[in-house]
């Protein structure tokens, strides 16, 4: 910052100078060129470079139009010739656009603050806290809506697979006792396609029998006969 104690010095005018060269812009040192002290054009270029960004601390498309009348320049030539050595010099970063005719800015170094700017500064400040507050909350919200939808789908979850244990549990039980009722031995059941009941022997047997019997009566009752 310039220090104040020169404003009322004989030299005022340098001191004025210096203010200029801190906040100010080209436009307003031509304003009072005739009570400051010259510049050179190495310095007016050098103010030139400050009054862009100052521009692109307002405005980021700045167009060529406005700059040509800020910086006093001649013609576009001038204004990109100016514009590529501030890039160069890392004053500010950004591209021309010849086409729509304007200057993108998308980083510019900034510049010294006057007092009577710090309170909007500080105001400025706590609007953007109170912003973050009030973005923090709402993340704190969704956080907390998140685990508790974690905490519901996590208890559903585990009751379905509670649930399905217990089918799983219920149907094997059912199907081991169905199976005990219904199957036999497999030994078992081989021997008894082996060997016959003992109750369809014997009436297979007799049948036999009673056979042979009924043809041996008919044999005597042919021969008598004869």
């Amino acid at each position: 910052p310039v220090s104040p104690q020169l404003a009322d010095s004989e030299f005022s005018p340098v001191f004025r100078l210096l203010t200029i060269f801190a906040y100010g812009t080209y436009a307003d040192y031509l304003a009072e060129a005739a009570n400051l002290p010259p510049l050179t054009e190495a310095q007016k270029n050098k103010l030139r470079h400050l009054s862009v960004v100052t521009l692109a601390a307002k405005i980021k498309c700045i167009p060529y139009s406005v700059l040509l009348e800020q910086l006093q320049l001649k013609n576009v030539r001038q204004l990109e010739d100016l514009v590529i050595e501030a890039v160069y010099a890392d004053v500010l970063r950004g591209s021309l656009d010849q086409r729509n005719q304007r200057l993108e800015v998308d980083y510019s170094i900034g510049r010294d603050i006057r007092r009577e700017e710090l309170s909007t500064i500080t105001r400025t400040l706590q609007e953007w806290c109170q912003g973050c507050e009030v973005v923090l909350s709402g993340i704190e919200e969704q956080v907390s809506r998140a685990n508790q939808h974690k905490e519901q789908q996590l208890a559903l979850k585990q009751q379905i697979e509670s649930e399905v244990a217990n089918l799983k549990k219920t149907i094997k039980v059912t199907t081991a006792a169905a199976a005990a009722a219904t199957s036999q031995d497999p030994e078992q059941h081989l021997t008894e396609l082996r060997e016959p009941a003992p109750g369809t022997n014997q009436r297979q047997a007799s049948k036999k029998t009673s056979k042979a019997k009924g043809l041996r009566s008919s044999a005597k009752i042919w021969s008598k006969s004869n």
